[in-house]
This record gives C-alpha cells, structure tokens and sequence, in this order.
C-alpha cells in the first residue's frame, strides 16, 4: 500500500478512533497519545493481512485505551478533589465526526454520562463504548477485547444497567440551555443571591475539579443555599478582566471563562424542569491547556 494511501486511510478513520479513545479516557491529550500509538501500530503493521481497516483500527485504539485506563485509574485514586472529564470542544472541526456520527458522538460524551462511566471498570468501559457508542456486535467486541461473547455480554449488560440508573436525565434544547446559562452567569457575576436561588433546584449540586491546582471546592457542594452562597462568595473576591464565551462543549452548552487571554475554567449545567440540577465547574489548568488552541 502506497505511503499515501496509508495515511488517507488512517486520517479517514482518526475521528472514530478518538471518539473510541476519548470516551474510554475522559482527557484530550491521552485520547490523542493513543490515537498517535495506533498511528504507530497501522504505519508499522502488515497490511496485507487486513481486510477491513476501521475494524482493526478500532481493535488496536481499544486495546491501548485499555491499558491507558487501567493505567491513569491508579492516578485517579490519588486525585485531589472531584474528578471530572477534560472539556471536549463539540462545535468545531477536528476530532469530532460530522452527519449522523457527529450525533452519536456528542450524546456520548457529556460530562454526565462520562462521570458515571468513571464508576465502570475498564473492561465495563471498554465494552459499552464499543457496543453504545458504535454499536459493534458483541462477537466483535469479544475478539477485539480477548474474552468470550458470553462473557462480553454480561459485562454489556451490567454497564448498561449501572450507567441508565445513575446518569441523570438533563433537557438539551440548546436554546433554552444557552438561555439559562446567560441567566446564571448574569446572576453569578452580579453576585445576585435572589437571582441564583431562582435558577437552582433545591437539591443542586456543585462539582469542581480543580485537582488541587486552582480555587475549586475539595468536596461537593450540595443544595441551593450552599451553592448559591459560594458562587456569590467568588463572584466577590473574582479578579478583574474575566470574559465570558457560551460554546457547545462536550455536546452541550458551556461557558469558557478567559483571564487575561487564557483559558480559566469551563462552567456547565445539568437542567431538568427549566432548573440547575447540577453545575460542573472545571478548573485544573491541566485540562484547559487544549482549549486555548480549539
């Protein structure tokens, strides 16, 4: 196969290979290291003996996903605070698909759905990103992942129940998320107390991952009262020059707060019945870096 051709069809398929990497990972730059080691693995293989190439793509990207995640869960369990996904940029060229996979992908890869995602083990991850996600048949899977279809089965069924029950059910009308982000932001800014306790559901939640490297809450913050006392306690003491930009992030609407040019933190709320259930606040600089350039 001409060198020409080997890197057309690599770069064909680089986007569900992310898609694969990312989901299982939940950071940017690891996704796109095990991308790069599949790149390494196709340039270098014996192509002769592959008769569909996007499916042994995808076999060798799942592979070293899975051993990227078995390796960064024991950094996880060290993690200074909450733990959230690396903010994905959905409104932009690039790593994400376009047409029917471009919506498969961003109902994929909300912060929501990847937090619980987190509680799965690896091979549980692995398998329902293959078979949700894609929707790859379970023999497949089996032969990509070196277990039995029997055993691929059970760990589908189990990841599939454990993710429906403990993914909460947010609206994603982007008009009215975008409204209602306006609305907070507005009101967290303003350090308006009245205004933020009408936003938030009496039983919201605040999750900040900072990893211990920017001002964020080590623990979550429950209730509207406490989280509407903390946002107006930070609008307070807020350094001069923030700037807001509403951006569709990790397929839903997000706010990208800049200081001084560079990128601070990204806001997004989970909203049922016209109310903030749940607001994620991303801080650690280390997941921000890639914004900056996207």
């Amino acid at each position: 196969m001409p060198e020409e051709t080997v890197t057309d069809v690599f770069e064909d398929h680089r986007p569900v290979l992310f898609g694969v990497a990312y989901r299982m990972l939940g950071r940017v730059a690891d996704a796109e290291d095990v991308v790069q080691d599949a790149w390494l693995r196709w340039s270098g293989a014996d192509r002769t003996q592959v008769r569909e190439p996007r499916a042994f793509l995808v076999r060798i990207t799942s592979r070293l996903a899975l051993d990227r995640l078995r390796q960064v869960q024991a950094r996880r369990e060290s993690y200074v605070g909450p733990w959230l996904p690396e903010p994905l940029p959905t409104d932009l060229a690039g790593p994400v698909p376009d047409g029917a996979e471009r919506t498969v992908f961003t109902e994929s890869v909300t912060l929501a759905v990847l937090v619980v995602m987190e509680s799965l083990s690896p091979l549980e991850r692995a398998v329902f990103v293959l078979r949700e996600a894609f929707g790859y048949p379970y023999a497949e899977i089996a032969g990509t992942l070196d277990r039995s279809e029997a055993a691929v089965r059970q760990l589908a069924g189990r990841a599939r129940r454990h993710v429906a029950e403990r993914t909460p059910r947010y609206e994603v009308d982007p008009e009215r998320q975008r409204a209602l982000t306006e609305r907070f932001l507005a009101a967290a800014a303003g350090d308006d107390l009245p205004g933020l306790l009408d936003l938030l559901a009496a039983d919201t939640r605040l999750v900040g991952d900072s990893g211990g490297r920017a001002k964020a809450p080590l623990r979550v913050i429950e209730s509207a009262d406490k989280v509407a006392r903390f946002l107006a306690g930070v609008a307070r003491s807020a350094p001069a020059g923030l700037e807001f930009t509403v951006r569709e992030i990790n397929g839903g609407v997000a706010a990208l707060v800049h200081l001084a040019g560079v990128p601070d933190s990204v806001i997004q709320l989970g909203v049922r019945d016209g109310r903030i259930q749940t607001v994620y606040i991303v801080r650690n600089p280390d997941k921000l870096g890639a914004l900056a350039t996207r």
